[in-house]
């Protein structure tokens, strides 16, 4: 057979079936009078339902995760009258366990076969997870970028009030963006480089220390914590989290006036590390209404997935106080 021929004797039922197993797709015939839905071996374990059972589209319809089931009903019923191939995708509940499947099939009722739709069951959850994380680093990396011209508009401010010339200010703000390129090198070393563990009180006073007006432990701006190691990945985590609590601050606390101060303190009892964030002398303090903006909900899934811990905010009139509750073993792995 010359290349591009096709020869239909090499398609045989056996071969077929291999290369379908083999890439994991699942067939399924749909009746469309009965409702009578027949999955192979394949289709069931991906649906989580029993290989000698019975089932129809509606019973099927039950393992669509609650968000998507009308979306999927109302495609599926548009599927006959649709011209050529159609595609959807949708969550699926297998126990507790979050599913994505992708249906594909041929449209048009003329296509049927005994009033019989055929198609395939492919399962996407790999993907959709991928394209899930992209997005989340996508708006991760969005944000981070505003906060870096927040946290740079800020430092200006505060470097132009203690400056006494412009070739002053200039050297200020070069050492304490210096310092915030020191803070990211003590959380993310370069390729190649060991990586020990940093010490808690270290990493606070480097991710803090731009903020401050005269450095880390002499001005406005005092970390007293107990002598913990932090871990490589959860260092990376806690400094997300300190740059937001900082950049708020810059923005609307105790960081954006000359006369308020910021006291982190810490400590540590069965396994739970505290971290305290405490505000004074800054703006008149009110209660944010809503959901919050994206850096919130990022730094309450940072917490919590990855430090196991949690996030509180107690709205007092002379300043915020922030409370961290982390596990220790997850803040020192």
């Amino acid at each position: 057979m010359k290349p591009g021929q096709s020869d239909q004797s090499v398609w045989n039922e056996k071969r077929l079936r291999f290369a379908i197993e083999g890439a994991g797709v699942a067939l399924w015939a749909w009746n469309v009078d009965t409702d009578e839905l027949i999955l192979d071996e394949c289709g069931c374990d991906m649906w989580g339902v029993l290989r000698d059972k019975q089932v129809t589209f509606e019973d099927l319809s039950a393992h669509i995760h609650p968000a998507d089931r009308d979306r999927v009903g109302a495609a599926f019923a548009a599927s006959r009258a649709a011209i050529g191939q159609y595609e959807i995708d949708f969550r699926i509940l297998v126990g507790d366990e979050v599913r994505w499947i992708s249906a594909r099939g041929q449209g048009e009722d003329d296509g049927m076969v005994d009033r019989t739709m055929f198609g395939i069951f492919l399962n996407v959850t790999g993907r959709k997870q991928a394209e899930e994380s992209n997005e989340l680093l996508a708006g991760e990396m969005s944000h981070r970028v505003k906060n870096l011209l927040a946290i740079a508009s800020g430092l200006t401010s505060i470097t132009s009030r203690s400056a006494s010339s412009t070739e002053d200010m200039a050297k200020q703000l070069t050492n304490r963006l210096t310092a915030l390129g020191r803070a990211h090198d003590l959380v993310r070393p370069l390729p190649g480089h060991a990586k020990t563990d940093a010490l808690l009180g270290d990493l606070l006073s480097v991710l803090l220390a731009p903020y401050d007006d005269l450095g880390a432990f002499s001005g406005r701006i005092r970390v007293s914590v107990p002598r913990m190691g932090v871990g490589a990945a959860s260092a990376t985590t806690l400094s997300l989290v300190i740059h937001e609590l900082a950049t708020n601050s810059l923005k609307y606390g105790a960081l954006s006036c000359e006369t308020g101060t910021l006291d982190v303190s810490s400590t540590s009892h069965e396994g739970e590390v505290v971290v305290v964030w405490t505000e004074r002398g800054g703006p008149p303090v009110e209660t944010p209404t809503g959901q919050g903006g994206f850096g919130s909900k990022l730094i309450n899934r940072a917490m919590s997935m990855q430090l196991g811990g949690t996030l509180s905010f107690d709205w007092a009139a002379e300043g915020v106080v922030v409370t961290l509750k982390m596990d220790r073993e997850s803040l020192e792995r």
